[in-house]
């Protein structure tokens, strides 16, 4: 038994949670402990620049331990993909497992974890052939994008109408994506999407896991322990050199752009939450008065407070709609680590981390139970509901709940009744007035007439 243990390859252990719980703290000290390297999985933090804002391990954090996937990619590129993410990412995994290191995966990107740990991309033929191909498939995606949502739209529906179906008109990237995928393939991405998930071990969201019984952790806070915390948190961005990043980088990346009023916020780094907030500022500063500069700096730190927590609210909708309410084989247990009070962080954070980690080494049950997922086993993640009142189209069983319960939809609701309530009574006006009542009159003006 001893022998089996030794050679039993190291679990990929992953850390998700909002922004400001802690992971990248978590992260290290359990490199530290095991030997690992961390692999972030952060969408901005792949590029050059904006460190402070994108919140990246320093440089005396990344020689404690190893860190990958961090300030490889040229900030004026803007067509770095998921895919091209997965591929690089997946690699090292591989690697570090092999060298019977552990594999510590942390970041707060949503899809890239996806890609790291389900099969849910899909790979198109044109980008399988060769490096060039793959810079014209993405800059085609891109050329898509810039068409009307309703275009755009018409344009699935016509070659893939059960995916259209399942999208929103206005969700421009994943139409876009999905016409690309038909271009390149010839095959509708519902096709490829219903395939990958009949595939061993898949369910409704996707294929199976790459990796056998990943271990998963959950830091999670109280909202308003972890909104103060997030605000402190920008306070301390500030103090560090934010704005002296912001106007550097505006400088050296923004400016052209901005003065050809070519600037673009949706793509590459520059959507970068904090950067895009303080446009106004960036733009103005030393052509205005130092009193609205002023304002517009703080409107900045506010916006940057809000989006923030914004951010961090619906990085935890994902973990509990993805981990805790789907249903699905493929969907591993997640263990949860209250982080609120930071002063037990040794005890309610690193040491059950530790102990869960050396279970999973050595094949043990671990003494932690994971949270009980709470799915809906009906429940379609994809479905496509139209509401007539609120001339809306809702993509989602879970979301369709959400909406007839919505103050928007229950506002419609009482307009229509209320129309239909006037119309009702403006009928039972007619059909109860005495047909004499202007009968007369009406005879008696044609005769008038008449005469």
């Amino acid at each position: 038994m001893a022998a089996a243990a030794a050679v039993r390859p190291r679990p990929l252990v992953v850390i998700l949670g909002a922004t400001g719980t802690g992971k990248s703290r978590l992260a290290l000290q359990l490199g530290l402990r095991f030997g690992g390297e961390i692999v972030s999985a952060d969408s901005m933090q792949v590029y050059k620049g904006l460190d402070i804002i994108t919140n990246k391990a320093s440089p005396q954090e990344q020689g404690l331990c190893k860190h990958h996937m961090i300030s490889f990619v040229d900030p004026l590129v803007t067509n770095y993909t998921v895919v091209d993410f997965r591929n690089k990412a997946t690699a090292l995994i591989e690697d570090i497992v092999a060298c019977k290191k552990l594999p510590i995966v942390v970041g707060g990107t949503n899809y890239y974890i996806e890609s790291l740990l389900w099969n849910v991309l899909i790979d198109t033929e044109e980008k399988a052939r060769s490096p060039s191909a793959e810079e014209g498939a993405v800059d085609r995606k891109a050329e898509l994008e810039k068409l009307a949502s309703q275009e755009l739209h018409h344009r699935l529906s016509q070659v893939d109408p059960k995916m259209a179906a399942k999208l929103h008109p206005h969700d421009k990237r994943k139409v876009a994506r999905s016409l690309q995928v038909f271009e390149e393939t010839g095959i509708p991405h519902s096709t490829l999407l219903q395939q990958q998930q009949q595939e061993e071990g898949g369910g409704p969201l996707g294929g199976g896991l790459k990796y056998p019984d990943p271990c998963i952790f959950w830091l999670h806070a109280e909202q308003a322990v972890l909104e103060e915390r997030l605000d402190e948190r920008v306070d301390a961005m500030l103090e560090a050199g934010l704005l002296a990043e912001l106007r550097s980088f505006h400088r050296r990346y923004n400016q052209q752009r901005v003065d050809e009023n070519s600037q673009d916020y949706q793509h590459g780094i520059f959507q970068s939450i904090g950067f895009k907030e303080f446009h106004q500022f960036l733009i103005t500063e030393g052509k205005c008065s130092e009193e609205i500069s002023h304002q517009l700096l703080d409107k900045g730190i506010q916006a940057l407070k809000l989006v923030t927590k914004r951010y961090a609210r619906k990085q935890n909708k994902w973990v509990r709609n993805r981990f805790l309410r789907r249903p699905g084989p493929n969907v591993p247990p997640v263990y949860g680590l209250e982080v609120s009070d930071l002063s037990r962080w040794e005890e309610e954070v690193l040491e059950p981390a530790i102990q869960i980690v050396e279970s999973f080494s050595q094949g043990r049950r671990p003494p932690a139970e994971p949270f009980v997922m709470m799915h809906e086993p009906n429940e379609d993640t994809r479905s496509c509901h139209i509401c007539e009142p609120c001339s809306r189209r809702i993509i989602g069983d879970r979301e369709w709940k959400a909406h007839l319960k919505s103050k928007s939809h229950l506002f419609h609701l009482k307009k229509l009744r209320r129309l239909a309530l006037a119309s009702q009574s403006m009928k039972c006006h007619s059909s109860s007035t005495p047909a004499g009542n202007e009968t007369p009159r009406e005879e008696g003006g044609l005769k008038d007439h008449q005469m």
